[in-house]
């Protein structure tokens, strides 16, 4: 990994210390010759998240990250929506369960989103992401890249892969769950991964 890639942005400090996460966008963007550090391994805790739309959470998450080690960031905030849902969880996909007193882990998470299913038809879904990315705190033009995976959400789980409602999460021109893809296949097609390529072209805009 070079020092300075050819964006001029050096190492990049990742404002999540998912380790999913970590390992989706350290692959992708190894191809663009960009490293990707966790906030953890560099002291950072975790930002607040109070804002109700998805690009309000990554960007308060981008800055912070970002003043606190002086280094370009770049945050995320994706979840899961649910049609018949009315778009839940949404921003709270990863405290679904826990913000009826239930436990925070995907397992909670992913029964409490089957159990609202339950008497609906309708069960189509889509993960959304916003990625920003801040080349400094006080960035006052920072880039705002989205992705959309369109997909349905099913009873059973199926698939060891992945993270988060995966498991529940089926594609059905794949016929398999976002579990069961192998990591290389769901990293190019994945939501992360269609912002994530929104990203770099708008960085290679720019240079």
């Amino acid at each position: 990994m070079s020092d300075v890639n050819v964006n001029g942005l050096g190492r990049v400090v990742l404002a999540s210390n998912n380790a999913g996460k970590l390992r989706e966008f350290a692959s992708l963007l190894d191809a663009a010759d960009i490293e990707l550090i966790a906030h953890g391994e560099l002291g950072v805790p975790e930002a607040p998240e109070p804002h109700v739309t998805f690009v309000e959470n990554a960007l308060a998450k981008a800055r912070h990250a970002s003043s606190l080690t002086g280094l370009p960031a770049l945050a995320d905030d994706s979840g899961l929506c649910v049609r018949a849902l009315n778009g839940a969880p949404g921003v709270y996909s990863a405290r679904y369960a826990s913000m009826n007193g239930g436990a925070k882990s995907d397992a909670s998470n992913n029964a409490k989103l089957v159990a609202d299913l339950a008497d609906q038809d309708d069960r189509r879904a889509y993960y959304f992401c916003v990625l920003v990315l801040v080349r400094h705190a006080d960035d006052p033009e920072p880039l705002i890249a989205e992705g959309r995976w369109h997909g349905e959400v099913i009873n059973t789980p199926r698939g060891d892969n992945g993270f988060g409602y995966d498991p529940h999460f089926f594609l059905p021109t794949l016929n398999a769950t976002a579990a069961e893809l192998d990591p290389a296949r769901k990293n190019a097609l994945s939501h992360r991964a269609l912002a994530l390529r929104d990203l770099l072209q708008r960085l290679k805009e720019l240079a």
